[in-house]
């Protein structure tokens, strides 16, 4: 039975392009499992930066387009749930099974998996859910810095969920989640981390921005907008034309504020990452513009020593 490859990086750091790669180097092949918490909603492709139909038909993905925008509810739980059976399938057909890291808590949520909480109360939540983002998060970084890092200030959800935890239970979310401080319990992976120096990044990630408006982003979202319920109008880059839509901003400060919160997502993930690079199962490569061959040979010399029977 082979490992499960997770590919880790920063947004706009060749993830995609890796895991296609391994796929199709790996013995008896791999299939991409897409771990992004926005790539799950059907019609939104060009602002998450999707797998495209080339790029599917060049490696199987599975995990995108599941779930309808509109619809609120859907969880780590659930992906986690759909996560664990597609890895079952995919070893059952003796292919690798290759999760494309994209949201943190989906990763950590495979690896150590999920933290039971206290239950929430409900009148609380919906005190939280009416305060905006940016007063969430200062409020979270005077309970928890830690986690205040960590969550993005998109990701309402995560920020109510943090706050409710230290609220409940006087301690901070990042110290109940003891399995942060602990090995990685499972034995069946194998993490291969993209370190990108922060200026390439943050270039890529404003070239990106840039391809995703030149091929319709803004269009993308007209046509959406009435069908994205409160989770995915979170989402990076379609908040922030909705709001120009709404005529709260001019287009090119909804794009230059996309870039911004962008950057500050990527600069999020590397801090994430670090706490992988101590574990004997995780190789990072040191990235700057490598060809993908290059990429993809240093990552199977990383692979292929672990192939042994789990």
């Amino acid at each position: 039975m082979h490992p499960i490859i997770l590919i880790l990086g920063p947004t706009a750091g060749g993830k995609t392009s890796l895991a296609i790669s391994l796929a199709n180097e790996l013995p008896g092949g791999g299939e991409c499992i897409c771990a992004d918490s926005m790539q799950v909603y059907t019609g939104m492709d060009i602002g998450t930066a999707k797998p495209t139909v080339e790029e599917r038909a060049a490696a199987v993905h599975h995990l995108v387009d599941i779930a309808n925008p509109s619809e609120d509810g859907f969880t780590v739980e659930t992906w986690l749930t759909h996560a664990n059976a597609v890895i079952e399938d995919i070893r059952s057909r003796g292919k690798w099974p290759i999760v494309v890291g994209g949201t943190n808590l989906y990763v950590q949520s495979l690896l150590f998996g999920l933290f039971d909480g206290p239950d929430c109360d409900q009148e609380k939540r919906d005190v939280l859910n009416a305060i905006e983002n940016t007063k969430l998060q200062t409020r979270l970084r005077e309970l928890d810095p830690e986690a205040a890092e960590r969550i993005h200030i998109n990701d309402k959800r995560r920020l109510v969920r943090a706050i409710e935890v230290c609220e409940a239970t006087g301690f901070p979310l990042s110290s109940l989640q003891s399995q942060w401080g602990k090995p990685m319990p499972r034995e069946d992976a194998i993490m291969i981390g993209l370190n990108w120096p922060v200026k390439t990044i943050n270039k890529r990630i404003n070239a990106r921005v840039k391809a995703m408006f030149n091929e319709g982003l803004l269009a993308e979202v007209e046509a959406l907008r009435d069908n994205l319920g409160k989770q995915a109008s979170e989402a990076l880059g379609y908040k922030q034309i909705l709001a120009h839509l709404r005529g709260e901003c001019s287009l090119d400060e909804a794009r230059e504020r996309i870039k911004i919160l962008t950057r500050r997502y990527a600069k999020q993930q590397r801090t994430w990452l670090r706490k992988f690079q101590i574990l004997p199962s995780a190789h990072f490569i040191e990235m700057d513009n490598k060809g993908i061959q290059h990429v993809t040979e240093q990552a199977l010399t990383s692979i292929l020593p672990n192939n042994l029977p789990i």
